[in-house]
């Protein structure tokens, strides 16, 4: 048997605040616990070393405004890219699955980025799943989402992306941040039924959460066939989490984690430092690596502590249901959304980013493509109290667009120099050819990546 592998990133340079829930700690306490138990001394175990993302990596997802260096520190480089090292570790065949432990987490942070929203800069999982698809020629992926918050940034990076599913499950955006992720978010026009949201409702025990899992989850992957699936391995479902209001145990994200089987794991929000987190850690790492969990137990665990209530289970069936049929349906509306939409698909909306008090508007226009999943026109203004009013104008290649949706998005991107005094910046991100560019207004220079 083929080891597990694990990484392991505290960050100790990086915090929002000494003080803030997402610190260092969140880390070290795990990490102790791991050692003093010997789980790293196991063959079962691979320990890998972080390195650091190149700035090409996050170009690939991401339109950091005004620049990469912006939007990031070291801390966020090394975090995503020891996303990348277990990835590599994966696809190598050396170990049978990995868990990139690593902080600043990331699945709050979208495609266009102005600065920090829910505790994050850039995508983790969004900048991994390029990078596959770009070095190892990956198509199909699944991405499911146990962060007690809604992906809603892994949610917009793919939402017109037929080849990503995005699977999330959360306490209902009713009660907790972000405030959405709800039952018809299932994708835009080109990608339909690729997006499927599970919101729960407050103090779901392990009964509904695993009743989600062997009745929705697993068939629909199991219907996908993705090549690889990404666990976005956020903890705060648990009982004793600050932030949030679910009622889940260590026990049941190992038993969780042992049937969903992910190949890769990386680790997203969760805030029980001492509670939870070394205990949850531990069961998804033995999970994963087949190690025997059925002695795992917070110390204040009692198995008839929490009881799922009738009234949340009756929700939770007729959810079940009714994302199971809307994701076997998708065929059927993404063909009837092809005849029913003209050549471009627009919508707006208004983004806040929490941490930094950040207001974004935005338009985005998609290519309704007859080959591929169309390229993106984004419009973007916020003001930043570092750098005042930016308008920003982008524009997205998808990983496999067609050569009509290159040309006429390196078109645009052309035609943009005359018009550049009403854009602080223009971008053009085409992932087929991994160029990225953007122009400055004030200096009129193009700058490559």
């Amino acid at each position: 048997m083929k080891p597990t592998g694990l990484i392991f990133f505290p960050a100790f340079d990086w915090a929002i605040s000494p003080t803030h829930p997402e610190r260092e700690e969140r880390l070290l306490y795990t990490r102790d616990q791991i050692f003093e138990e010997g789980i790293m001394d196991l063959p079962q175990i691979r320990e890998y070393k972080p390195r650091m993302a190149e700035r090409k990596d996050i170009a690939r997802v991401h339109f950091c405004v005004p620049d990469v260096d912006a939007q990031i520190t070291e801390a966020h480089l090394v975090s995503a890219g020891s996303s990348l090292v277990i990835a590599d570790a994966v696809m190598k065949g050396e170990v049978k699955n990995g868990f990139a432990l690593v902080r600043p987490p990331g699945h709050h942070a979208m495609t266009v980025a102005h600065g920090n929203r829910g505790f994050c800069n850039i995508n983790n999982e969004a900048i991994m799943v390029e990078y596959l698809r770009k070095k190892y020629g990956l198509r199909k992926i699944a991405i499911v989402d146990t962060d007690v918050h809604h992906g809603d940034g892994t949610q917009e990076m793919f939402w017109h992306d037929p080849d990503i599913l995005f699977i999330s499950f959360h306490q209902d955006g009713r009660t907790l941040y972000p405030g959405t992720g709800f039952i018809e978010e299932l994708g835009g026009p080109l990608a339909y039924g690729s997006t499927i949201n599970i919101p729960l409702p407050p103090r779901t025990t392990d009964m509904g959460i695993h009743y989600v899992l062997d009745n929705l989850v697993l068939p629909i992957l199991d219907e996908f066939k993705p090549e690889l699936v990404v666990n976005s391995a956020g903890q705060d479902n648990h009982y004793s989490d600050p932030l949030a209001n679910m009622c889940f145990s260590a026990q049941g994200y190992a038993i969780l984690n042992s049937k969903l089987a992910p190949d890769i794991a990386v680790l997203e929000g969760g805030y029980s430092v001492e509670t939870a987190l070394p205990y949850v850690n531990m069961g998804i790492i033995m999970a994963m690596a087949g190690i025997d969990y059925s002695n795992l137990r917070e110390p204040d665990y009692s198995p008839t502590r929490f009881k799922e209530s009738s009234q949340n289970m009756q929700y939770i069936e007729k959810l079940v249901a009714t994302q199971l049929a809307n994701f076997r349906q998708r065929e059927e509306v993404i063909a009837r959304n092809r005849l029913e939409h003209k050549k471009m698909y627009t919508y707006y909306k208004s983004i806040f980013y929490d941490t930094d008090g950040i207001h974004e508007e935005q338009s985005t226009q998609l290519r309704m493509c007859e080959h591929c999943a169309g390229y993106r026109v984004i419009e973007s203004s916020a003001q930043h109290p570092r750098w005042g009013l930016n308008r920003v104008y982008c524009l997205s290649v998808p990983s496999y667009g067609c050569p009509d949706c290159q040309a006429e998005a390196q078109k645009l991107y052309e035609d943009m120099t005359g018009s550049r005094n009403k854009y602080n910046y223009v971008y053009l991100q085409d992932r087929v050819k991994d160029v990225y560019k953007s122009l400055e207004s004030a200096l009129s220079l193009e700058t490559v990546l």
